[in-house]
């Protein structure tokens, strides 16, 4: 199988929802506002789906974390799209080394993700929306 760059497949297309197509190029990366190392780009955003999910593109820089969190009422699906590190899931440790592993997070669930020696990139889904 052909290596493939996955972020860079998520950045030249776009995301479709009946009558708009959003450009994944024309949503801005931001740091996250609590964890250095951390950015965000909004693929679908809870407006565009009347709250029922948002969708992002997330980037841990090197040896960077999203640290220890938990959602109050939101499932949130982590696809790896790129690099390494590990995934501490209701206190247990999981390597994130293969692209396309996915984890789901209930609510009210404990979860963190640390980059290892590259950056590390994910796909995350939020059900329902981040607001």
């Amino acid at each position: 199988m052909e290596p493939y760059d996955i972020p860079g497949v998520f950045e030249g297309g776009g995301i479709h929802l009946p009558g708009h197509f959003l450009r994944a190029e024309e949503a801005s990366w931001y740091p996250h506002p609590e964890w250095d190392g951390v950015f965000i780009q909004d693929l679908v955003t809870a407006g565009k789906t009347n709250g029922a999910f948002s969708c992002h593109l997330v980037r841990v820089t090197r040896g960077s974390e999203a640290a220890d969190h938990a959602h109050s009422v939101q499932w949130e699906l982590n696809v790896l799209l790129a690099g390494t590190g590990f995934m501490v899931l209701d206190g247990e440790a999981l390597s994130l080394d293969r692209t396309g592993q996915t984890f789901a997070t209930p609510p009210r669930i404990r979860h963190a993700v640390r980059a290892g020696d590259v950056e590390l990139s994910l796909l995350a889904l939020f059900i329902p929306a981040l607001t």
